[in-house]
């Protein structure tokens, strides 16, 4: 499907208000987390406007972000223009409209909350690209050892107790498969490789993404979580002890990474409290969310795609001989599958940044004018799911994106920070490991679909994302 030419919409005025001064902010705040939730919040204000493009405020609001005025784009269209750093402006703005505390990360600020016209932006980002390149040939045998180690733990507590709750597990996993990729030596003897380090860096998440969360308390408990939650931020000094300990870890186990980062210019101190960002926040944080969704999504589609799944895996795996890069490539409704995961579910919901100038976006309908300084937010699930672009977009369709056809449709598959078709750069702020969290989406598939033929699961959220229990496991009646 496509748009109009911009040059053919009408101009119009951007519909919607902010509401008084403060009580505006304190109003959509309490409407965000408690009377409508995030998804009818948008909703209501877009069928209010009759447009994907309002104005209004943006959670947590005052005290933590004094300025939650932002314009919402909620369509396919008007989305990207937040991707473009030549008109936009992502200095700061990595989480939300407010900045967490950069005592979280030794006082420096990290690589994410930098704009790519900022110098250091440029020698990090390369750094982390480099730092993946030179580990590439790591990926596959790293991850399918653990795993290899994952099914095992998982089969001993389903056999045990009939189901088993697949997040703790993964997490676990994933913060494994990390800390060995990054580290220049088996981290297995540190507290790296102790259920401390996903405690810990679950809380390094928590804290400074809680003025964008709820916990699902009774409703007579909501005005104490707000004033906890969303209105003062939680002290980093809880977890500045801890946190020192996971630093000397990293500062002594990934001397390749620090080394080249001083030869670069880049103090070895500040390198590593980046490194411990990326691989904590970033990388963690994002496996944290996407393996259970994925899992979710896959066990909720039912008997029918996991057959299919099996077959294009095994028959892939037969034929080159193992799992090879090469075979994952061959292994189209595989890629599709895992496309349409981060799709209706994006890892990461929110963007947003401010105008670098006097704009002019443009959705599907009309074009409207966005002036220099003003924030642009957009919120992804719905841009995702913009139906003029996808069919059935609430829908999990397993092969959306097979055959050619399928594949135009990758350009609106925005869940990087950028569009699927595109790759990361310094010069832009989509994510460094964008391939590499696709090949282990993939992975994790076919690891799976190796050993088992189907499964089913109990789904459920979470604050940071989606949970899956298994509830059945079929193992694999072939191979």
């Amino acid at each position: 499907m496509s748009s109009p030419s911009s040059s053919n919409l009408p101009l119009k005025a951007i519909p919607g208000d902010y509401g008084l001064p403060f009580f505006g902010a304190i109003k959509d705040r309490l409407d965000y987390f408690y009377h409508e939730g995030t998804d009818e919040f948008f909703r209501t204000r877009m069928q209010k406007y009759q447009s994907t493009v309002f104005r209004s405020n943006m959670v947590p609001g005052p005290f933590i972000a004094p300025n939650p005025k932002v314009v919402v784009l909620l369509d396919a269209v008007s989305f990207p223009i937040l991707f473009d750093t030549s008109k936009v402006e992502k200095k700061d703005v990595f989480v939300a409209t407010y900045m967490p505390s950069t005592h979280f990360t030794g006082g420096y600020r990290v690589c994410a909350y930098l704009d790519p016209s900022e110098p250091k932006h440029t020698i990090f980002k390369g750094l982390f690209l480099s730092t993946l390149a030179t580990r590439h040939n790591n990926f596959i045998p790293l991850y399918r050892s653990s795993l290899s180690q994952l099914f095992i733990e998982l089969e001993d507590e389903f056999s045990s107790k009939g189901k088993v709750y697949f997040n703790d597990y993964c997490n676990k996993m994933s913060f494994n498969f990390l800390a060995n990729l990054f580290c220049d030596r088996d981290p297995s003897s540190t507290i790296l490789a102790t259920d401390k380090a996903t405690k810990f860096f679950d809380s390094f998440l928590f804290f400074q993404l809680a003025p964008l969360m709820t916990l699902g308390l009774p409703k007579i408990l909501n005005f104490l979580e707000d004033i906890i939650l969303h209105t003062f931020p939680l002290p980093s000094l809880l977890l500045k002890c801890d946190y020192k300990k996971f630093y000397k870890v990293f500062n002594e186990n990934a001397k390749s990474i620090l080394d080249e980062a001083e030869s670069l210019g880049i103090k070895r101190d500040e390198a590593c409290h980046n490194l411990v960002f990326l691989v904590g926040f970033n990388a963690y944080g994002g496996m944290k969310n996407t393996m259970p969704a994925l899992i979710k999504w896959v066990g909720l589609a039912g008997e029918e795609l996991h057959r299919q799944l099996a077959e294009e895996i095994r028959t892939v795996v037969r034929s080159e001989g193992g799992v090879t890069m090469a075979a994952m490539e061959k292994m189209s409704l595989t890629k599709s599958v895992v496309w349409e995961a981060l799709r209706i579910e994006p890892p990461v919901a929110f963007q947003y940044g401010h105008a670098k100038e006097d704009l002019v976006i443009h959705n599907h309908d009309a074009a409207y004018e966005i002036k220099k300084g003003e924030m642009i937010f957009g919120y992804q699930p719905f841009a995702t799911k913009d139906p003029r672009i996808f069919e059935r977009p609430e829908e999990f369709v397993g092969d959306r994106f097979v055959g050619k056809e399928g594949e135009k449709l990758l350009k609106y598959v925005y869940w990087s920070n950028g569009r699927e078709i595109d790759d990361p750069t310094v010069g832009n702020k989509q994510c460094p490991a964008k391939n590499l969290v696709v090949l282990l989406s993939r992975v994790m598939l076919v690891e799976f679909f190796l050993r088992y033929d189907t499964f089913t699961i109990e789904a459920g959220t979470l604050p940071l994302g989606s949970t899956a229990t298994f509830t059945s496991m079929s193992k694999a009646t072939s191979s």
